[in-house]
């Protein structure tokens, strides 16, 4: 963990920010798997996490901003539970590394709430996702409570905002990502399958001592965007479309994706798609600086791809035109990147929308820029991919084509024999500075030569 300076400095902040109330903060427990002791990882709450530090199950926290109190609500191990994962400090000297003098057994927790209640003052929380978690929830506060928009602003604002010190947290994590994505361009070849590279780069960074950021997409089918089944025979003349991350033992997570040829070189169609992908990637990366705005980056990108697949026979007309249409989707339905940190998704419970866009704003809600998860103008601080990608999706080129939309752009019989391509993607992490933006850890190989250059 930080030092306890860190959290104090954090949880004085956000009482600053919010002037009055109490702010509820529920950790995560253990959640069983298919029987009460056999267990999913542990996986501490984010949120939980930045304010108080502790990566343990079982506790609530309460900053009572009118009293100036921080109380942290947790049991101590019992003997049985001593026997199954040893001693382990109390939760008062646990407390105490994170700054906080006050502890109290979880069951004082609803009494607590329940006197703040009573004097009608405020409680703010942040949306819970787990079920027993929301269950928790309403069973403290009643289910007509609502998650705080100042609440989640505020948090949203200074977790946006990377310290020095998180940067050095996420450039650990990033760096064994890119460890994972050499291995597998070094060791991919025909036959081997999907399931063995996915095992190998996992062991990556379970051997640096993290775990992964999200589950792994190892897939020679990248037109399916979230392709877990780890199915396949890799054969000459596939591709294979890694997405993998790595969070470090701070849990702040790397996320990277490459799209590397099985065999020894790409095939010449496959260089000529890669070609514009790689160019809209870097397009993107000189594009970033405080002051634009991602959506501006992400309607770039898209018309450098429509502007590539023009010169393929496969786009038509004007590429600004075809990407403000939203007609590029057909290719890329996702945004171009997403915030990163804690959550390789950075805050995503407490909404897309109040995390990646201005106060008060709504996503366009069209096919495509709806999956734009950023959108809003970069400022310093901020730690966010870049991953654009080319499909070629069966299924969404025959409903496009038959709903007759947006022929003005799309050459659908050029497109008929794309259809058996699959997909790419290319993806880095990125830190806006005050005057720009620079990558952050090591640099993955990401052009043609040095994706071969990496298998020989």
């Amino acid at each position: 963990m930080f030092s306890k300076e860190t959290y104090t400095e954090r949880r004085a902040r956000l009482s600053e920010a919010m002037g009055s109330g109490l702010l509820l903060f529920l950790g995560n427990g253990i959640a069983s798997m298919n029987y009460p002791d056999n267990n999913y990882p542990f996986r501490q709450d984010s949120t939980f996490l930045y304010l108080f530090g502790l990566d343990c199950e079982g506790l609530a926290a309460v900053i009572d901003v009118d009293a100036q109190r921080t109380i942290i609500f947790g049991d101590e191990l019992t003997i049985d539970d001593i026997i199954w994962t040893g001693k382990q400090p109390t939760l008062a000297e646990q407390a105490l590394e994170v700054g906080v003098t006050e502890t109290r057994p979880l069951a004082d927790l609803a009494k607590y709430v329940g006197e703040a209640q009573a004097k009608h003052q405020p409680i703010h929380f942040v949306p819970p996702y787990r079920g027993h978690t929301i269950m928790w929830m309403r069973e403290l506060l009643g289910t007509a409570a609502q998650p705080s928009l100042q609440l989640i602003y505020t948090l949203a604002d200074m977790r946006n905002h990377k310290s020095d010190e998180e940067l050095v947290e996420i450039e650990e994590a990033i760096n064994i990502t890119v460890d994972m994505h050499e291995l597998a361009m070094r060791m991919v070849r025909p036959r081997m399958t999907e399931k063995q590279i996915a095992a190998a780069i996992n062991e990556v960074a379970l051997r640096e001592g993290s775990y992964l950021s999200f589950p792994t997409i190892a897939t020679s089918h990248g037109e399916t965007l979230h392709n877990h089944g780890y199915i396949h025979e890799l054969h000459d003349g596939d591709l294979l479309l890694l997405d993998a991350g790595a969070e470090n033992d701070m849990h702040y997570a790397g996320d990277c994706t490459t799209t590397m040829p099985v065999g020894a070189d790409y095939t010449q169609r496959q260089k000529e798609v890669y070609h514009i992908l790689y160019n809209t990637y870097t397009r993107a990366t000189e594009m970033i600086r405080p002051g634009i705005t991602y959506r501006e980056c992400h309607v770039a990108a898209w018309a450098s791809i429509a502007d590539g697949l023009k010169g393929l026979g496969l786009m038509k007309g004007d590429p600004m035109e075809a990407a403000e249409a939203g007609a590029v989707a057909m290719f890329m339905p996702h945004g171009l990147g997403h915030m990163m940190g804690l959550d390789v998704h950075d805050m995503e419970n407490y909404g897309e929308v109040h995390v990646g866009y201005p106060r008060g704003a709504e996503k366009d809600p069209r096919f495509g820029f709806r999956s734009l998860r950023l959108g809003r103008e970069l400022e310093p601080g901020f730690v966010f991919t870049v991953e654009p990608g080319i499909y070629f999706i069966p299924d969404l080129i025959d409903q496009w084509r038959a709903a007759g939309k947006f022929k003005e752009f799309i050459c659908y019989d050029r497109l008929e024999a794309y259809k058996d391509f699959g997909g790419m993607r290319n993806e880095e992490d990125w830190l806006i500075t005050a005057d720009g933006a620079q990558r952050i850890g090591r640099r993955k190989p990401g052009s043609i030569e040095e994706i071969i250059g990496m298998k020989s």
